[in-house]
């Protein structure tokens, strides 16, 4: 069932965040060194980024953003440092610490749902980990990502596009039509071009010129 209640919702990011655990438990030292589909991060440094997103309430998260003059960049490096162990293990551990944390810098729950979503395929796809998250957790974010810019600018990216899942409820918008898996669409939506290429229809090009933009 797609969890919509704040509660439910955090029960899916604890259970989310378990089982990314859970896949990063056998890695080797050149997988955790492995780039992830965020930019120039590492899969340990995607990881390190996920414990500091569940350990920073907001007011340390809004003087961190005042101390880095609204560098968001600079803000995240700096809180991904600060979480990252001395070694991957080390890692590893910090991240399973917080796994049934609560803490978030809004009250944007399916966001944070949003968050370890996106990044657990960030990881999971270089690495050709087959586990995906569940489909309900996966329609709560699409649905949150197809309302606003939050952070990621996914309704940017679907602006004047049919979006349509063929494996679950979600469709959203009008306009050239974008088809694909409700995990396919979340992660085009959220930047990720690799997941263009699971993608039909003629507005495709469009999200594809979308992606990292913003």
């Amino acid at each position: 069932m797609e969890p919509k209640s704040p509660d439910d919702l955090w029960t899916a990011i604890h259970v989310e965040r378990a089982a990314l655990a859970e896949d990063l438990a056998g890695l080797t030292g050149e997988q955790w060194a492995e780039p992830s589909l965020c930019g120039q991060w590492s899969v340990e440094e995607v990881v390190a980024h996920l414990t500091a997103a569940a350990s920073i309430g907001r007011v340390r998260w809004l003087r961190s953003v005042l101390g880095a003059r609204f560098d968001f960049d600079l803000h995240n490096r700096r809180r991904l440092e600060e979480h990252r162990g001395a070694t991957p293990a080390e890692t590893l551990q910090r991240f399973r610490a917080v796994a049934g944390s609560t803490r978030a810098p809004s009250k944007h729950t399916a966001a944070w749902l949003g968050e370890v979503v996106v990044h657990g395929q960030d990881i999971r796809r270089p690495l050709g980990m087959p586990s995906t998250p569940s489909a309900d957790a996966v329609t709560a974010v699409v649905r949150f990502f197809a309302g606003r810019d939050f952070t990621v600018p996914s309704r940017s990216a679907a602006q004047g596009l049919q979006l349509v899942a063929t494996d679950g409820p979600f469709e959203s918008g009008s306009g050239p039509v974008v088809r694909g898996s409700t995990l396919a669409l979340t992660m085009a939506m959220a930047g990720r071009e690799a997941y263009c290429d699971d993608l039909t229809g003629e507005g495709v090009p469009t999200l594809r010129a979308r992606c990292g933009v913003g």
